[in-house]
């Protein structure tokens, strides 16, 4: 176990080491690295190894296997964010010739596109790369959909594929030469590599019905890479748990710091600053996170963004991914509501199951130490027209209630209570945009008199008045003359 800075409490720690420890014994595992992330850092680490004294250090590479698609994903998004392509754009309009013509690369970044699980020919996960030296090789061109795209997600790791080729084809250079480039040296992440760079483990298959072992290939996947070919170690990880936390109100591990270089993250303080905004703006992170196809059902487990995973797991909902590739194993979520991520790393082919232990260690985390709220503080400043615009707000004759929050923000919401409470944020046009549920995307605007003062919000075209169903002249279909009355 490793003791960082901002360290966890002793009976914290022991409760992660201990459950670590049943992992790798239960799981029968040759070794099994793994860590916790708080406030932006990596606070702990431990690790379990089947030889006495040589347990992984975080900087032991592991292949991480589709936790490459995060990284896949970041790339793509990019593009989008640069103006370069849009997310309804079918695949042919940038990267023609493939037998997934025609679907649209947000269809392909979300595993919605309708396309087969895996290539023709033999497991790619297990040959060489120079099986598949073509585009056309990774799906059958006959039959390349399994389903109608857009109806259901149905995971493809071919797609993933394409999604890389479509970064060579528009950066033109290869897609782990960008991803060096414009991901992992700007957040400090020199550990994480294609192929594997000493320190590393190998990779094991472990015999189902007695304790013997045999090495796994360590391959070199070619156009498949994409889907699963990137190395890391725990401490690089980490850093990108931290990365990935700064969408939404840029605090989701407490990441402000961390992400501007405010103390070290991973490996025990090494002072490397993370330089997350110039990799993927805030806004889009928060995107990537919320489910791009709708779950089949309201009592969902899983669930999938746009590169990333969404899990339910003892009353959290976690984003990351997992991961697997022939001798490894991995899991990375983050949680927003507790302020912490988890990875765990493995090197068996099956066994421990490192996706459920990192979300595991998400749990006991948070029940050990639960996150203590941020001081209540009153805004440094405030304009008194918008403090004038809160209060009660009517749509019809349901009370809502409108609060300023930081930086000119609204939230509006339902006393009644109900689904349909939204963030909006300040818009250089004096209007609202609408940040999460019901009115997500949708334009809040103030409406006002012809001398000046305020009518009333229209908010896509619902009105809300100060009054229940007044003044007249704003509610659509107008009131009746006679007003409230007595039956």
């Amino acid at each position: 176990m490793t003791d960082l800075p901002g360290e966890l409490l002793p009976t914290t720690r022991r409760a992660l080491l201990h459950r670590i420890a049943v992992a790798q014994a239960e799981g029968r595992t040759p070794s099994l690295v793994a860590g916790v992330v708080r406030d932006g850092r990596l606070v702990w680490s431990g690790a379990r190894s089947m030889v006495d004294g040589h347990a992984p250090t975080p900087d032991v590479q592991y292949r991480i296997g589709s936790l490459t698609k995060t990284f896949i994903a970041v790339l793509v998004l990019r593009l989008r964010d640069e103006g370069l392509l849009d997310l309804a754009d079918p695949l042919a309009r940038h990267l023609p010739g493939t037998p997934a013509d025609g679907a649209t690369i947000a269809q392909l970044l979300a595993h919605s596109a309708g396309l087969a699980a895996e290539t023709p020919g033999p497991w790619w996960e297990r040959t060489d790369g120079d099986l598949r030296p073509e585009l056309s090789d990774l799906l059958e061109p006959e039959a390349p959909l399994k389903h109608p795209a857009g109806r259901r997600h149905h995971y493809s790791n071919p797609g993933y594929a394409l999604l890389g080729a479509l970064v060579e084809k528009l950066r033109g250079e290869p897609w782990g030469e960008v991803l060096r480039r414009e991901v992992l040296t700007p957040l400090g992440m020199d550990r994480t590599t294609l192929l594997p760079e000493h320190p590393h483990a190998g990779g094991f298959a472990v015999h189902p019905w007695a304790d013997v072992m045999l090495p796994e290939p360590l391959t070199d996947t070619g156009l498949m890479g994409p889907a699963g070919q990137l190395w890391s170690t725990a401490a690089d990880l980490a850093r990108w748990a931290a990365f990935l936390a700064g969408g939404g109100d840029g605090n989701a591990l407490g990441g402000e710091k961390a992400l501007r270089g405010e103390k070290a993250l991973g490996g025990g303080g090494d002072g490397k600053a993370l330089d997350g905004e110039k990799v993927l703006a805030a806004a889009t992170l928060a995107e990537m996170r919320r489910p791009a196809v709708g779950p089949d059902n309201p009592d969902w487990t899983t669930a999938y963004g746009l590169g990333l995973q969404l899990l339910r797991h003892e009353g959290r909902v976690l984003y990351g991914h997992s991961g697997s590739m022939p001798g490894f194993t991995a899991g990375l979520w983050v949680s927003e509501q507790d302020g912490l991520a988890a990875l765990a790393l493995s090197n068996a082919t099956t066994g421990a199951n490192t996706p459920l232990l990192a979300a595991q260690l998400i749990t006991l985390t948070a029940e050990h130490e639960p996150r203590i709220p941020a001081p209540w503080r009153p805004l440094p400043e405030v304009d008194a027209e918008l403090l004038a615009l809160t209060g009660p707000w009517y749509w019809g004759v349901a009370p809502h209630a409108l609060r300023l929050t930081a930086d000119r923000g609204l939230e509006l919401g339902p006393l009644a209570g109900g689904n349909r409470s939204s963030r909006f944020r300040a818009e250089p046009d004096g209007t609202w945009t609408g940040l999460d549920n019901y009115y997500a995307g949708e334009t809040l605007r103030v409406v006002r008199s012809a001398d000046g003062t305020v009518s009333h919000l229209d908010l896509g075209s619902f009105v809300l008045t100060r009054e229940p169903y007044g003044p007249d002249t704003a509610v659509p279909g107008g009131v009746d003359p006679q007003g409230w009355r007595a039956y």
